[in-house]
């Protein structure tokens, strides 16, 4: 079976509720089960490897006896099969995969009380809806940002002021056409950053949301990509491949993370990176445990070492993300600086669009194209249809 069927019908099953009900909330904790096996994002959980300066586990398996081991996903979509499969205690959700998860019963319910530095967590974040669901909580805030628009510099002597050099066939700066040297993302939740290209460009269509679409609105999101398929050089979902084309394969635009971008200009490449105006989507992240963890004790304690000052502060400069522990920005417990939160987009959380799983019944015209649509016609795009 290949992937793409597997996460069909993996989201199929967890949109109808076709899965066991998820475990009730831990009370109490006991001691370590000596490790915690987690689904997260490239670049979320470093232990030196990649850089010296950035290990937040190695310490945290000393002082626990918790080994960690994680397996790395590229989309949400992914997260999703795998946390379906089972074998994990903890997964770093976004959120157009946090809610499909709660629905499925493959998460449980956190005990806050069981994680001494809650009250640290940004006001904004503690009960955000893409993790809370009727009062409860079902994970705990890790990191949030923008999906940026990276780009090549040489080619672009000022920044782009508009997502339409990865949406329309044009000729860029250099003189060449943006034919074959843009990218997309491989993911459905790409149909998103369509809607809202178009909420800007074609107001007339009613889009207030670009995660609530009605069949007329999302017939133009889907032709916008269809449009945009005859200029993609490849949809992406690595990182790592994504930065090797900016290098190597004469990408010079796609939509992005900060970490990619942090990255290449780490290693002298000559990118950028820019939130155009018609704004952007982005990313709430939230570790949640699996609905029948192996290891709870330990994915407690990894949970609350994840709030910790220190962690936020690295992870957000190394990832370029925004740390949801605000003081995680100030008070000099890691590398990141007021300044480098700024930079990162910590004061525009109310202009980003966060990623939320497209349902049938949405508040803001009643009735929408479910996200299992999303996932098959997105299928259908990538492969020309």
């Amino acid at each position: 079976m290949t992937t793409l069927k597997k996460i069909l019908i993996s989201t199929t099953i967890l949109a109808f509720g076709g899965a066991p009900m998820a475990s009730a909330q831990v009370a109490s904790l006991g001691a370590g089960e000596g490790q915690v096996d987690i689904v997260a994002w490239p670049g979320y959980i470093e232990r030196g490897e990649t850089d010296a300066a950035y290990d937040w586990v190695t310490k945290f398996e000393a002082a626990t006896g918790c080994m960690v081991n994680v397996k790395t996903a590229n989309t949400s979509d992914e997260m999703v099969a795998l946390m379906n499969e089972g074998g994990f205690d903890l997964v770093t959700a976004s959120g157009d995969a946090s809610l499909r998860l709660v629905a499925g019963k493959r998460v449980q319910p956190i005990n806050t009380d069981l994680i001494p530095s809650w009250g640290k967590v940004d006001a904004r974040l503690k009960d955000a809806p893409w993790f809370t669901v009727d009062g409860v909580h079902y994970g705990v805030p890790y990191q949030w940002g923008p999906n940026v628009l990276m780009y090549n510099t040489d080619v672009f002597k000022e920044a782009p002021t508009s997502w339409s050099v990865v949406f329309e066939e044009q000729t860029l700066p250099d003189g060449q056409s943006n034919k074959g040297r843009i990218q997309a993302y491989d993911g459905p939740i790409h149909i998103a950053d369509a809607a809202q290209y178009l909420m800007f460009h074609k107001p007339e269509l009613g889009i207030t949301s670009p995660y609530e679409l009605n069949e007329d609105q999302y017939k133009a999101a889907l032709d916008l990509l269809r449009q945009q398929r005859t200029l993609v050089n490849r949809y992406w979902h690595d990182a790592f491949i994504q930065m090797d084309d900016f290098k190597n394969e004469g990408v010079v635009a796609s939509g992005s993370w900060p970490f990619q971008v942090n990255i290449l200009q780490s290693e002298g490449q000559k990118i950028a990176s820019t939130i155009p105006e018609e704004g952007a989507t982005g990313w709430a992240d939230t570790t949640m445990m699996q609905a029948d963890a192996a290891h709870p004790n330990c994915a407690y304690m990894w949970m609350e070492h994840t709030l910790s000052s220190n962690l936020q502060s690295d992870l957000s400069v190394w990832f370029g993300s925004n740390p949801v522990v605000p003081e995680a920005c100030t008070d000099g417990s890691g590398l990141q600086t007021a300044e480098g939160c700024t930079a990162n987009g910590l004061d525009n959380f109310e202009k980003i669009r966060f990623w939320t799983t497209p349902v049938s019944g949405c508040a803001s015209q009643g009735e929408c194209v479910p996200y299992y649509r999303w996932v098959s016609d997105y299928i259908g795009v990538i492969g020309g249809r």
